[in-house]
């Protein structure tokens, strides 16, 4: 997936602050006084600026932050610089890397009491694992499935890509690594590492008659779609939520029989980190419903990891609606993938795309 778009459109949302929030899920003073560093995107939740002033004069621990830009350059800044952060935001992907490498401490859980709630479909999964600990705890998540036109028959399948009642009416997102886990549901596979990429191969070019368009980023997405350029594609849950609610676009968000292609981004602890027990006490509050409900609807966010953040939510709230806890159970979460394996998944997207153009 491209690093991420999920975060840039954070960014877009961002609000200096929200008036009138409760904050009675924070211990006052519990902590001594201090400060953390928060490594992370910019825009991206942790750094809200009512969120952090709220916290503050709740525990008395000061937060700042440092960003980062891509991935890769995240895993970079926790080797080349210990000491230097007590929180870090990272993919469930990452964080098995960054495990591996001895980059992150175990999460003392007994010290981040709102993860009595998180779904445990998120914290037993494997990238934030090992030996039996956990390494992050799980923080938001989201995923890629199908977005059809109000009105039109629901999907119960990704093989309605290649359905010939859509031709010319299917928009797919250009990315490698998205189009091979769709092509691996397609042909019954494991979308992180399917045994047989000529399947995935067939499997993605059937769908070559209805392809309308190639999308790389939700802005052109959804202009395509108020110009009625197509009626079907693959999009990102949150893109979906965003689309209806602010763009005024008449899209449902179905996840088939097969499940949603899914993400989880959690919070880590660095191995060095000066503070980790305020590092815990500002991941308790990430995930407490209180942040939560006042970041998703009054700024904009992905779904909680924590059910009872969820259930918080308006009954009438898209998000809500989109992010049903059952699908948890069916999507995949994308993983690590070796360096050899993106190369199979970059070159076989690339051939798909260039019988697309044919």
């Amino acid at each position: 997936m491209t690093e991420l778009t999920r975060r840039n459109t954070m960014k877009l949302m961002s609000a200096a602050f929200v008036a009138g929030v409760s904050f009675s899920g924070l211990p006052r003073k519990a902590f001594s006084a201090g400060s953390i560093t928060v490594l992370n995107w910019q825009g991206y939740g942790t750094d809200e600026a009512w969120s952090i002033k709220a916290f503050t004069e709740k525990t008395g621990i000061a937060v700042v932050h440092d960003y980062y830009s891509s991935e890769s350059e995240m895993l970079t800044k926790l080797r080349t610089n210990p000491g230097a952060y007590d929180l870090v935001v990272l993919n469930a992907a990452r964080c098995a890397q960054a495990a591996a490498e001895d980059l992150l401490q175990p999460i003392d859980f007994s010290k981040v009491p709102n993860a009595a709630t998180v779904d445990e479909a998120l914290r037993s999964n494997p990238n934030f694992s090992k030996d039996g600990k956990g390494f992050a705890v799980p923080w938001v998540w989201g995923m890629t499935s199908l977005a059809i036109r109000e009105g039109m028959p629901v999907p119960d399948s990704y093989a309605v890509l290649a359905d010939p009642a859509y031709k010319g009416r299917v928009a797919m997102d250009d990315d490698p690594i998205i189009n091979i886990g769709v092509g691996a549901l397609m042909s019954g596979q494991d979308i992180n590492d399917p045994k047989d990429l000529a399947a995935v191969t067939a499997a993605l070019k059937s769908i070559k008659p209805n392809v309308k368009l190639l999308w790389s980023t939700e802005d052109q997405w959804n202009k395509s779609f108020a110009a009625k350029e197509f009626d079907l594609s693959l999009f990102w849950s949150g893109g979906s939520v965003r689309s209806k609610r602010n763009s005024k676009l008449p899209v449902q968000f179905v996840v088939p029989k097969e499940g949603g292609i899914g993400w989880v981004d959690g919070l880590g602890i660095p191995a060095s980190a000066p503070n980790a027990e305020g590092a815990l006490a500002f991941a308790n509050w990430m995930i407490d419903p209180a942040f939560y409900v006042e970041w998703a609807t009054k700024v904009g966010a992905p779904a909680s990891s924590n059910s009872a953040a969820l259930a918080a939510l308006p009954a009438d709230d898209l998000s809500r609606q989109v992010h049903k806890p059952e699908y948890l159970k069916t999507m995949g979460i994308m993983s690590a993938l070796p360096d050899d394996r993106r190369e199979a998944f970059n070159n076989t997207w690339q051939e798909v795309k260039a019988f697309y153009a044919e």
